[in-house]
C-alpha cells in the first residue's frame, strides 16, 4: 500500500482529504481559469473578417491537416499521462472501473449520475462546471474503458479518452489516461493544460484512495 499523505479537514462528502488532493484541485481550478482567460483573449484578438478571395484550386495531395486549418480545427493531438500505484490491477479496477465511480476517487468531482440514456453527468465540487459523457467501449477483463465527451466547458471537439490499468509487477500497477481530440486554432496549449490538470488530480485521488 502507498504511504498515507498528510491530510487537512477539507470536507467533500465527509472525511479528510490529503494535501496532495487539495493541491491538484487547485491546479485544475487554475487551469480552468486560465482556459477561460485564453478563450476571452482569443475572442478579443480575433482579426476582423475580410472579403473572401477567389478560391484557388486545391492540390490533389491536400492532407487532413490542411483541411483542419481551413475549418479552424487543428490536427488531432494525443495526450497521455500515467501513474504507478502500489496495488494489483484488480484492486485498482474495482476502484476506478465503474463508469460513474469518479465521485469516489476524483477530488474535483462533486457528483456523478447515470441517466436513462447511459450518459454520465459530472458536476465539479464547486458547482462551476458540468461534463456530460458517454461510454464508448469497455473491457473489464483487460481493465480498460473508453468514453467520449458530449458537452463540457473545455475547448475540444471529438474528444475520446481511455482509462486503463496494467499490472506491471506483483502488487504494482500503472494507470494510464489518454485522449484524442481537436481544438480551435491557438487553443492546443490551453486544452492540454486543463486536461493535464484533470488527469493529475485524478491520479492523486486514486493514490490517496488506495492508501486508505
Amino acid at each position: 500500500m502507498i504511504a498515507s499523505a498528510p491530510t487537512l479537514d477539507f470536507t467533500q462528502g465527509g472525511g479528510a482529504v490529503p494535501v496532495a488532493d487539495i493541491a491538484m484541485t487547485h491546479l485544475l481550478k487554475t487551469s480552468l481559469l486560465g482556459l477561460g482567460a485564453a478563450l476571452v483573449l482569443a475572442g478579443c484578438n480575433a482579426p476582423e473578417a475580410s472579403a473572401p478571395a477567389a478560391p484557388a484550386a486545391a492540390p490533389a495531395e491536400a492532407t487532413a491537416a490542411t483541411t483542419g486549418e481551413a475549418t479552424g480545427e487543428a490536427a488531432a493531438p494525443t495526450l497521455s499521462r500515467s501513474v504507478s500505484v502500489n496495488a494489483d490491477a484488480a484492486t485498482v479496477w474495482a476502484l476506478i472501473g465503474p463508469f460513474c465511480s469518479l465521485g469516489d476517487w476524483h477530488p474535483v468531482v462533486g457528483s456523478c449520475t447515470i441517466g436513462d440514456d447511459g450518459h454520465r453527468t459530472i458536476i465539479t465540487a464547486d458547482g462551476s462546471a458540468t461534463f456530460i459523457e458517454r461510454e464508448t467501449a469497455r473491457d473489464d477483463a483487460a481493465h480498460t474503458y473508453s468514453y467520449a465527451i458530449i458537452s463540457s466547458p473545455l475547448p475540444v471537439a471529438g474528444y475520446v479518452a481511455s482509462i486503463a490499468v496494467n499490472e506491471t509487477a506483483p502488487g504494482v500497477s500503472t494507470v494510464t489516461w489518454s485522449s484524442h481530440y481537436t481544438t480551435p486554432d491557438g487553443m492546443d496549449a490551453a486544452a492540454a493544460e486543463a486536461l493535464t490538470g484533470i488527469y493529475e488530480a485524478g491520479f492523486a485521488g486514486i493514490s490517496a484512495s488506495l492508501a486508505q
